[in-house]
């Protein structure tokens, strides 16, 4: 199949009706203070009061899905190939051989039924969305927090966000389709990462060694 997705009118049906807006607090979330004798607190601070994104308590410091935003995680080695079909403004993070690309809020919910209208459905791609109730682990902002390092393994931020209502105006969403506006097609998007996890699937089947009996 051809990994690009030609102009076309979708059919009637759960694709035709674009998601729910993101949810959004009448009442901005309460700010945490930044104490610099606690370096992981002054992280979550940084995400709670200058971008609004909700965290979840506890240790490590992880992000809510499906509030501001959804993440689409693929292989890195697939995700580095989507990169230019994404706004400059979309925040990208990596987790070991893992990248999450921050997406419209309801992404989520329309990844089945994208992946079915494009006829992906069938095949084992390791392309997997994180959305309502769910959460993520929250990125190391680089050079933001001091006292707060990296360590092996732990999420990282590619493309950091830089500001919480004009990322989540970047981010893509089913509402772009066909439209004139700032935000990515999701639905280009999601094509983009199947036709790249599924090349990198067929580079690794390829690369195994034949058993012979």
């Amino acid at each position: 199949m051809v990994g690009s997705v030609p102009s076309v009118v979708i059919p009637a049906g759960p694709l035709a009706v674009p998601p729910a807006a993101a949810p959004t607090s009448p009442v901005p979330f309460p700010r945490r203070p930044l104490d610099p004798d606690r370096p992981a607190e002054g992280l979550r601070g940084w995400y709670e009061n200058e971008l609004g994104w909700p965290t979840v308590p506890g240790e490590p410091l992880r992000l809510r899905a499906g509030v501001r935003f959804d993440v689409l995680e693929v292989p890195t080695e697939a995700g580095h190939a989507a990169l230019r079909h994404l706004a400059p403004g979309s925040p990208v993070a990596v987790r070991g051989d893992r990248m999450g690309l921050l997406v419209a809020a309801g992404s989520a919910e329309e990844l089945p039924g994208i992946l079915r209208w494009l006829e992906w459905e069938a095949l084992p791609l390791d392309l997997t969305a994180t959305g309502a109730g769910g959460a993520v682990e929250a990125p190391l902002p680089p050079g933001r927090i001091n006292g707060v390092t990296a360590v092996q393994g732990a999420a990282v931020w590619v493309r950091p966000p830089v500001g919480g209502c004009e990322v989540e105006a970047s981010l893509p969403t089913m509402s772009a389709l066909g439209g004139g506006g700032g935000a990515p097609d999701l639905v280009r998007l999601v094509d983009t990462l199947a036709v790249h996890c599924h090349r990198a699937r067929l580079r690794r089947a390829c690369a195994q060694p034949l058993a012979f009996s």
